[in-house]
């Protein structure tokens, strides 16, 4: 019996280290993990496709049962996904903890994620609610759009830019916080007496000031005064450089993750010495020639030429 036991147990240890190699980010990834990163990533845009067609009364009318079989299935196979991560997470260092481990890994943003996108599902079965907020709760199955990062390597790498520059990501908006506040409160200043419907706060005069600072200007609120036309001019020049910042912070955010990755994909042939990429290209360039000056080849020329 404890042989038996024994044996099951690494059976079953087996089939979990299978199963972490295929859904999670493994050391030593199964062949399987690609096509299970596309059919989830496929999956989810089946998913938020019908959560889009559905608010059309028409198709809903004619494809309800449809819709209802795609949405049954897809909570089946993201709970079952959901479960497995819980089981595996502990072959992760960072988890290893039986009961910890797994609370940690429950509490990461892409598991609260997993959870939301299937709790929609399950809520109304054990909590009454009444049609707006079963209205809401479907609604909430959009969330599951935000599951793609676990299967997308470019949704990847956005987060990486977003963790590396998330300094100067906050300072980024913090200045555009500052410019909005200052430019929305001269502006009630200076138009509040000639538009009070349009301006009677601060708090109004900062929807003006977030239209203006975006460039969008949708035109239900302008200054009309000469002073607080020439200030919105001058907000609206200050605007096009405060949205510029974030844009360069993500571009060189974007230069510095891919040359990381090109760093990480080269290797040091342990022949030759030298640096090839994940084709076998050498990153190197060549040896230069033995040296050819007069007293080398006259060294080495052959006697009596």
């Amino acid at each position: 019996m404890p042989e038996e036991h024994a044996s099951f147990s690494a059976r079953v240890e087996s089939v979990r280290r299978r199963v972490f190699d295929i859904i999670e980010e493994s050391p030593h990834p199964s062949v399987w993990a690609p096509r299970f990163n596309i059919f989830m990533s496929v999956l989810i845009v089946l998913n938020i496709s019908v959560v889009i067609l559905e608010s059309v009364a028409g198709l809903a009318a004619l494809y309800n049962p449809v819709f209802v079989t795609i949405d049954v299935v897809s909570v089946l196979i993201f709970t079952i996904e959901y479960i497995l991560r819980l089981w595996t997470c502990t072959l992760n260092p960072k988890f290893s903890s039986v009961v910890t481990g797994r609370a940690r890994f429950a509490l990461t943003p892409m598991s609260i994620i997993d959870l939301l996108a299937i709790l929609p599902f399950y809520l109304p079965m054990f909590i009454p609610v009444d049609l707006r907020m079963l209205r809401a709760l479907r609604l909430m199955r959009l969330v599951r759009i935000l599951k793609i990062g676990r299967y997308s390597e470019a949704a990847k790498t956005f987060q990486r830019v977003i963790v590396n520059k998330k300094e100067e990501i906050l300072l980024a908006l913090f200045i555009l916080l500052i410019v909005l506040v200052f430019s929305s409160s001269l502006m009630y200043t200076v138009e509040h007496e000639a538009q009070p419907d349009k301006f009677p706060d601060i708090p109004h005069a900062m929807w003006w000031g977030i239209v203006t600072l975006a460039t969008v200007g949708y035109g239900d609120v302008y200054p009309i005064t000469p002073l607080g036309q020439f200030f919105g001019g001058i907000v609206l020049i200050i605007g096009i450089g405060v949205f510029a910042l974030p844009t360069g912070i993500f571009a060189s955010g974007f230069i510095d993750v891919i040359n990381e990755r090109r760093q990480k994909m080269e290797y040091v042939c342990p022949y030759c010495g030298k640096r090839h990429d994940a084709a076998g290209n050498k990153l190197d360039p060549d040896t230069p020639p033995p040296d050819t000056s007069p007293g080398q080849q006259e060294q080495n020329s052959p006697p009596g030429s």
